[in-house]
């Protein structure tokens, strides 16, 4: 196990990021067989191909999924992964040959780096090319290179945000694992001790937190200038239980949560926020028990993403700040 959403079996997660322009892109490879769902809570999304995954849709297969920065440009990288599965022979058969399904979202991280640096066919080719069903890396690649957090008083004063993956198991063999891209517009919080780990910082004291939630319920309102509809966090949990595509849109449901629990404010007009499920495998579970197990390493993984970020000398990360 290596507390990744690779430890569910046929998973496989690449990176490929530019980091002049501090973008990047992130594919999951699916196993065959693969159903999945989707549940958007943020009004400001960007995605491709996510029709698919709705209850209605008569595909039930899901071939990757794609999680990518630049803004609605970076959904041009999901080109390059549908590239990459034609020539390995997976798709959905048509009388024309088969046509992968990968349901994709963007984050927007445009102007930390070089602006016209963005996710294209070939970033997302790569991405297929380095993905590996092992360890994860986590913190500031793939999707998560320009990704940051606590947006309120604009870039300048936010922090660094980043991808995190985690995984449970359970004693019947099954696994519920998830893969966040963290780059919200609110404040990020331990849940358990209530504290900002990442966020919007005071002008007057870089070093410390504003607290976001409180200063909006104060009368700062949305949005504000130089903030619009810049902030996402995206979600992927998978699974080796047995699950319907109406039960893979719970689960994602339900795994909204997790955001809810570590994010502060979380959903907000300014957000574009939405979480993937996934599910690859036969083991019988109840489809609650799934929903409750993907809450917490959504949850886990939100953190992960924001302890092991990278500043790169423009943002400070949680590495960077003191803690008290």
């Amino acid at each position: 196990m290596n507390n990744a959403i690779t430890d569910v079996p046929g998973f496989r997660v690449g990176h490929a990021e530019n980091l002049k322009g501090v973008t990047g892109c992130t594919v999951i490879l699916c196993p065959p067989g693969t159903i999945g769902g989707v549940d958007v809570r943020g009004s400001a999304a960007g995605t491709r191909q996510i029709d698919s995954l709705h209850s209605f849709h008569s595909v039930d297969e899901v071939h990757a999924v794609l999680l990518s920065g630049g803004s609605a440009f970076g959904l041009d990288a999901s080109g390059g992964v549908m590239r990459y599965l034609e020539e390995k022979g997976i798709g959905y058969q048509t009388s024309a040959g088969k046509v992968p399904i990968v349901p994709t979202a963007i984050i927007y991280d445009l102007g930390l780096g070089e602006t016209q640096a963005r996710p294209d066919p070939e970033m997302g080719y790569q991405a297929c090319l380095n993905s590996q069903s092992g360890i994860v890396q986590e913190g500031s690649v793939g999707v998560g290179a320009g990704a940051s957090v606590g947006k309120l008083l604009g870039i300048r004063w936010a922090t660094k945000g980043g991808v995190g993956t985690s995984s449970v198991s359970l004693p019947s063999g099954a696994v519920v694992a998830a893969l966040v891209a963290v780059n919200a517009f609110g404040d990020v919080i331990d849940p358990k001790e209530r504290k900002i780990l990442a966020g919007a910082r005071d002008p007057q004291n870089p070093t410390r937190f504003i607290d976001s939630t409180a200063l909006i319920k104060g009368g700062i309102s949305l949005p504000r200038p130089g903030v619009g509809l810049q902030n996402t966090t995206l979600g992927v949990v998978a699974t080796n239980v047995r699950l319907s595509k109406r039960q893979t849109i719970k689960v994602a449901q339900m795994a909204q949560s997790g955001f809810a629990r570590t994010i502060s404010p979380i959903h907000s007009t300014v957000d574009g926020d939405l979480i993937f499920a996934l599910s690859a495998g036969d083991l019988p579970a109840d489809v609650n028990a799934v929903g409750l197990l993907a809450e917490e390493v959504v949850a886990t993984s939100v953190i992960r993403a924001i302890v092991a970020a990278d500043g790169f000398g423009l943002l400070p990360a949680y590495r960077d700040l003191p803690r008290n």
